[in-house]
Parts: C-alpha cells; structure tokens; sequence
C-alpha cells in the first residue's frame, strides 16, 4: 500500500462504523449480543435493536450494572458488546472492568464511543485522554483504536471471533475514509501504509490521517517517512516496530491520547529494551481538555498535521547528532 493510493471517498464517524459492523455481526452470529447505557442513539445501534430486539438489554444510566450483565452473560455463551461513551466506559467503571472481566478473562467487547479530545463541545469531563493507557495495563486485555470507517467496521466484526476482553475505542467526529474496504483487519498487526527510510512514523486512531497529511509535506521536502497504522496498541506488533525502527533509525509517534500510558509509551519501553532511538511524541501533553470544535482542539492541542512535520524535523535532528557523536 502506498499513500498516493489513499483515496479519500467521503468523511463518516467511526462510531458509524462500530454500527454497521455490529448489525452485520448480528445477522451471522447469534451469540452476538448488545448492551448499552442509555446512549444507543448516539453509539449507532438503532439497526441493530430494530432488527434483534431480543439480543439489546437497555442498562439505563448504570455503566458499572451494565459491565456485570455482560460479564454474566458470556457465562451462557454469548459474545456481549457493552457500549457507551469511552469516559464512561473505561474511567467511571474501571473497579467492575478489572474485577468482572480482565480478572475473570470473561469475553466481554467494551466498545466505547466519543473517545479523546475530538469529542468536541463536551469539554472536558468528556474528552477522555487516558482510556488507552488504563484498559493496556489490564492483564487479558486487548485494545484496539482504529482510523476510519471501515477501519472500525472490520475491527468490530474481527474481534467477535477473538476470544477474550477487548476494549474497542472510536470517535464522534467526520473524519476522511480512506483505507480501502477490502483491506484484512488482523488483530496485533500492524498496517504499513507507506516505506520510507529517514523516519518511522507510527500512529494511531484518527492521528493517521492526519500523519498521511505529514507524510505528503514531507516528500515535499525530501523526506522519506515510513508510515505505519498501529490499530491494535495491545497486543503491539513488536516485530513490525522493530523492523522498521532498525531500517530508519528514528521515530514519532502520533495519538489522541495523554502522552503518559498510550501508544508512545508502549513504543518507547519496546525500544529501549531493543532497539534504543531518538524519539518524538505527538500527544496530549499532561493536559485535560476543554470545550471547542474539534478541529480547533486538535491545533491547540499539538495534534495536527504540522505537529507531526515538526515532530519529524526535530527528531532527525537528534538523529544526524548521534550519527556525527
């Protein structure tokens, strides 16, 4: 796969995504199952419910109740979906994930919507940040935040045949769909969508398009950035970071997440105990967020295009260093 074969079709919200994948998921595989906390318009399940009311249970404002039903109901064999806001669906319940599901090794799917600052003009009680980093440290876990559309659809139909807890992070905004529709989605794998040799840029969620953009300026200079779309922070694909690390010799990682517990960090740790390279992040900074359109956030918060141009500028300048030291 190549960038300049990236065509954008149209701009969707990815939790439209986790919508269609799951009405599909409902006409193949009976077990399937959907719980929300009474957010069900907002996380796209109305197909669902019309066709298989009997599989959606309506848990009302009560996400900790809600965490439990699921993890009952994999007991009868059922495969649950339990969805809300990614705030709700990580931070207000973290006591009954840990105890109900990860300790438990339960098959439940948390699929959680509106995630990081891109929620927009709920501020920042909503703008979860540190989702990621919470839901990695849970031994069983595994945590997958796609970039697009069809990205998210082929997540949320993969992770039905994935046996154990996954926690499933998606967004509110319109953002371009530009990763064909044919394209596998395979957990723990990650999607090289560019080669380069001068750096290695690994993003996730809606920070890839964004890092497609950075590329595109980048060639304008002369930069060859190798790009890759990390979808599954947990588990990482090891083996692919390193391989492309040891060709470039530098790295920048781009996510819409606290800078401390998310893809970053997990790259940084694999590195050092590897492969040791100079490294730059674009992330949210130790920083909540506020109220605002999300495209405003996204520049104000260091998550853009430039930010990630500049990410790679700086970072292979430490890298020229090390080369003449």
């Amino acid at each position: 796969m190549k960038i300049q074969d990236l065509k954008v079709t149209e701009k969707k919200d990815t939790r439209s995504g986790f919508g269609e994948g799951i009405f599909e998921l409902g006409q193949s595989n009976s077990n399937v199952v959907a719980l929300c906390a009474d957010l069900s318009g907002s996380l796209k399940l109305n197909k669902f419910i019309d066709s298989f009311p009997d599989r959606f249970f309506q848990c009302g404002v009560a996400e900790a109740n809600m965490i439990g039903v699921a993890a009952g109901l994999t007991i009868g064999g059922k495969i649950p979906f339990a969805t809300t806001f990614a705030n709700f669906a990580t931070g207000r319940v973290y006591d009954q994930i840990r105890q109900s599901v990860a300790y438990s090794n339960k098959n439940v799917k948390i699929c959680a919507s509106h995630a990081g600052i891109t929620l927009g003009e709920d501020g920042a009680t909503h703008q979860i940040l540190e989702d990621i980093g919470l839901m990695q440290m849970l031994p069983n876990f595994t945590v997958i935040n796609p970039c697009d559309f069809n990205q998210t659809k082929a997540a949320t139909t993969a992770i039905a045949d994935h046996v154990g807890p996954v926690y499933l992070r998606f967004g509110r905004p319109k953002v371009p769909v530009f990763i064909p529709e044919s394209t596998p989605f395979e957990i723990g794998k990650a999607l090289k969508l560019q080669d380069g040799e001068d750096v290695s840029i690994f993003a996730t969620g809606h920070l890839v398009w964004k890092a497609v953009e950075a590329c595109k300026v980048l060639a304008e200079k002369g930069i060859k950035a190798e790009l890759i779309n990390i979808h599954t922070i947990k588990p990482l694909d090891a083996e692919a970071v390193i391989r492309s690390v040891r060709k470039t010799g530098c790295v920048v990682t781009a996510e819409e997440h606290q800078r401390l517990g998310g893809l970053g960090g997990s790259i940084a740790q694999l590195l050092a105990g590897e492969y040791p390279a100079p490294m730059e992040f674009v992330a949210v900074d130790d920083q909540f967020g506020e109220s605002g359109s999300p495209e405003d956030l996204m520049v104000k918060y260091n998550l853009d295009t430039p930010d990630i141009v500049s990410a790679v500028l700086k970072v292979l300048q430490s890298k020229k260093k090390e080369v003449v030291q």
